[in-house]
């Protein structure tokens, strides 16, 4: 995606699905960052009235504010380089805190507590053999649904080059790694306290049910107030720069995806600056309301990472490496992905499940959960839905068995060839001249190669490091 030049994660989709397509896509993608900067706000505002005890909608408007402030001067340069600040904050903010925490006399060795009862079970945990399934289905969202994010491509296709963007992806996973350690050693010190001995007292936070607490409440009553401080800067970072990049991350896709491609293809560079300005502003503005009035902001994040993982994913397979598939079977996935979705209902939204599949049970609430790996089987019934519809819309339109005039979506006797490229921005990108456009390339021999990958998605790819990002201009 690097080398072809594409700015946003939707531009592949606009490329090959059509503009109205890609817009279906911009929903779930924009509900996931919003919400997720809403939730992030709304933790850090706890985080720092569990601490300090100041007013948590205040504490939540300021740093909202400095998000949107620093974003709007400086685009995606302001948020690259504050958030090396940030990595470094939050890498030496939570490390310092840890030896602290460790060494106070309530806490008894976690490698103890790890796998022996002590004040609470240990905190390794076990998995029943009946939520290997539920577990598994996390693990793969978690996993997978973690890609199709434009906070994350946004960092890749700004890169100097293709080789750059993919070393960058691989140090990124194994900084995961590493910048979760300390967050598992403070929860394991959590759970080896005993909190009777503290300022806190009984019952302690898992039986209090504020076990999502645990970091700042092991920062303010486990270690000195200096180092709460510290602690507390370090989550301020994590939020921080994950805030601006969620915002600045809506705001690009919304001003070329939605505005540009769909309403002004010929708008200026300037002219889409000022657009994410305004949508920087707005998308923060919405994220901190969400943040301050919304009590379920974390379950519709859940359910919309839940879309992310769902819709995107699949369809971001699809476009990229399955040949063929067109407008039709993306909606066809779109659509049925998050029918079965909804269907098997979310406990965290009180949303009771139409579907019961295999192991469902009701909790305390007379809520149905699912056992099952439902999320997994909505995922993988989207992806094959879209490769079935497209070759099915394929072989109706060219056998002759529909008439042409039904390709509503211009998706199949319309794109033979490189004419299902946007023609505007690929002449503009100089990915190929105006006298390319009318030939008609021979089709390919069916070859395995050819068979599992997308070239539609890579015509004219180019290595070169040039950058073409309109984020870096705002």
């Amino acid at each position: 995606m690097r080398s072809k030049g594409y700015v946003t994660m939707l531009d592949p989709f606009q490329q090959i699905y059509g503009k109205r397509m890609g817009g279906l896509l911009f929903i779930p993608a924009l509900m996931g960052e919003m919400f997720w900067a809403a939730a992030i706000f709304s933790a850090l505002g706890a985080t720092i009235s569990v601490i300090i005890d100041i007013d948590v909608h205040a504490s939540v408007i300021v740093s909202a504010l400095i998000a949107i402030l620093y974003t709007l001067v400086g685009g995606l340069y302001s948020v690259a380089y504050t958030d090396v600040v940030q990595l470094f904050c939050i890498f030496i903010g939570l490390w310092i805190s840890v030896p602290f925490a460790l060494s106070h006399p309530a806490v008894t060795d976690i490698g103890f507590t790890a796998v022996h009862a002590k004040y609470q079970e240990p905190w390794l945990g076990t998995i029943e053999s009946y939520e290997v399934y539920t577990w598994l289905d996390s693990f793969l969202l978690l996993m997978l649904g973690g890609i199709p994010w434009q906070a994350y491509f946004q960092r890749v296709l700004s890169s100097s080059s293709a080789t750059y963007a993919q070393v960058l992806s691989f140090l990124a996973a194994f900084g995961c790694l590493v910048m979760a350690l300390p967050a598992i050693l403070i929860g394991a010190i959590g759970a080896s306290t005993d909190w009777n001995q503290t300022a806190y007292g009984l019952p302690d936070p898992k039986s209090n049910e504020k076990a999502d607490m645990i970091l700042p409440i092991v920062l303010q009553y486990l270690c000195p107030v200096y180092i709460s401080f510290f602690g507390l800067g370090a989550v301020s970072a994590a939020v921080m720069s994950s805030a601006d990049s969620s915002i600045l991350s809506a705001s690009s896709m919304f001003a070329r995806n939605i505005y540009q491609l769909s309403f002004r293809q010929n708008a200026s560079d300037k002219e889409i600056v000022w657009v994410m300005r305004i949508t920087v502003f707005v998308f923060g503005a919405s994220a901190t309301a969400m943040a301050l009035l919304t009590k379920t902001v974390y379950g519709l994040w859940y359910l919309s990472s839940d879309l992310v993982y769902i819709i995107i994913f699949p369809q971001l397979l699809c476009v990229l490496f399955i040949k063929g598939t067109n407008t039709y079977g993306a909606v066809a996935g779109y659509v049925f992905g998050l029918f079965l979705r909804i269907t098997g209902g979310e406990p965290y939204l009180y949303l009771q499940p139409l579907i019961f599949y295999p192991g469902y049970y009701s909790d305390k609430n007379g809520i149905y959960n699912q056992r099952f790996p439902f999320k997994t089987l909505a995922m993988i019934a989207s992806f094959l839905s879209n490769i079935g519809i497209s070759y099915l819309a394929k072989y109706l339109f060219e056998s002759g068995t529909l008439p042409p005039k039904l390709d509503v979506f211009d998706a199949v006797i319309a794109r033979h060839s490189e004419e299902n490229m946007d023609k505007t921005i690929l002449v503009r990108n100089e990915n190929i001249k105006l006298d390319e456009l009318a030939p008609v390339k021979p089709r390919q021999s069916v070859t395995l190669s050819s068979t599992f990958t997308n070239k539609e998605a890579f015509l004219g790819v180019d290595s070169s490091p040039e950058g073409s990002g309109t984020e870096d201009n705002l």
